[in-house]
């Protein structure tokens, strides 16, 4: 008993040495350099993922949230954005440690995420991306970026902060519907605005475009990466047809899939950067991907609102008034001058706030 006990630690040491003694690489197209993952950077930008969820704006806008601490602590919002009349929400800030702006985007808000999961197997490739021919997406994802408050609040607070603090890095996240948004933000800079330091990484992202705007899409944001979970179902949505490939949706690459290995109760997870192909069938796509839960953990950061409130926010009235701009449809734009210190609340969690 003893000696098998010792053999199955010895197997389980071989499968952590195997998956984490390694160094994953993915050529840049257009330099030559080696564009490697960066799991410490994952850890960091899920946590900014998990705090675009924060209902309470006072606690969101002055970073003092009980998700805007740990490895974001510093953080500085410089813009918050709150599309009430598509329940959409977004921010922008600098975060010094990584020497960066970041943009985070919130993802499924509603009462029943599986309805909104359910929807998304009937959805149609249906609008093509401008000046990319042949290229086309999701129109739903394609207008909650474009054609709302969110991109040109998002473009404006980008071009303020580097105004400011000079050429940054920008890093671009989101989860889930976020995450898709995140990807049309990224190539919307570096196509529209010319910025050629753009990242993305995203978590539990769906399908948003077809084959030819994957292919685009990997030529202009070569530093992307998707990182899936589990069994994790929206990104086996909307669905990929292998035998059809020019009609259907293709994720992007790089794809890095987080999955358990062990048994019993050895359990070790293990990050995988999948080939280059977007649709790499040893990866995600090699389990059923059913999970619900899967989606909503990355990295053990909950990635969900802390209650389920539709598209309702609170916020301090004095610092809505101080802050925050209002456009005709009620949608919300609370921003900061860079070069002038917020005003710190005290106890902002004390205040109550008012509910929109």
């Amino acid at each position: 008993m003893e000696r098998h006990r010792w053999l199955k630690v010895a197997i389980f040491a071989c499968l952590v040495a195997f998956s984490v003694g390694r160094e994953f690489r993915l050529n840049h197209k257009h330099s030559g350099d080696a564009i490697s993952f960066n799991h410490t950077l994952a850890e960091i930008l899920v946590q900014y993922a998990s705090a675009a969820y924060i209902s309470d704006l006072t606690e969101l806008f002055t970073w003092t949230c009980s998700r805007c601490d740990d490895l974001t602590q510093g953080f500085e919002v410089i813009e918050l954005v709150v599309d009430v009349q598509h329940c959409l929400q977004s921010y922008v800030g600098v975060a010094k440690s990584l020497n960066a702006i970041v943009i985070a985007f919130r993802g499924t808000q509603e009462n029943s995420i599986q309805n909104w999961i359910e929807d998304l197997y009937w959805k149609q490739l249906d609008q093509m991306y401008p000046g990319m021919p042949d290229a086309m997406v999701h129109h739903g994802f394609y207008f909650a970026y474009h054609n709302t408050t969110i991109r040109p609040a998002i473009v404006s607070a980008v071009e303020r902060t580097r105004k400011f603090y000079g050429n940054l890095d920008i890093m671009v996240t989101g989860h889930s519907m976020g995450g898709a948004m995140a990807a049309f933000c990224g190539l919307d800079l570096a196509v529209s605005h010319n910025y050629q330091n753009v990242q993305v990484i995203t978590f539990g992202q769906p399908r948003i475009g077809n084959a030819v705007f994957a292919s685009y899409y990997s030529n202009i944001v070569p530093n992307t990466f998707r990182v899936t979970n589990g069994n994790d179902i929206v990104p086996h949505l909307p669905p990929f047809y292998s035998y059809f490939p020019r009609k259907t949706y293709r994720h992007f690459p790089r794809e890095v899939w987080l999955y358990d290995v062990g048994f019993g109760s050895f359990i070790y997870q293990v990050e995988k950067v999948c080939d280059g192909s977007g649709e790499d069938p040893s990866c995600s796509r090699s389990v059923s991907g059913k999970s619900v839960s899967d989606h909503l953990v990355y990295y053990g950061v909950e990635l969900s609102s802390p209650a389920w409130r539709s598209c309702r926010f609170v916020m301090d009235p004095p610092l809505a008034a101080s802050y925050g701009m209002t456009d005709p449809n009620g949608n919300r734009v609370f921003s900061r001058d860079p070069e002038i210190p917020l005003i710190r609340l005290k106890e902002p969690s004390s205040l109550g706030g008012k509910s929109w």
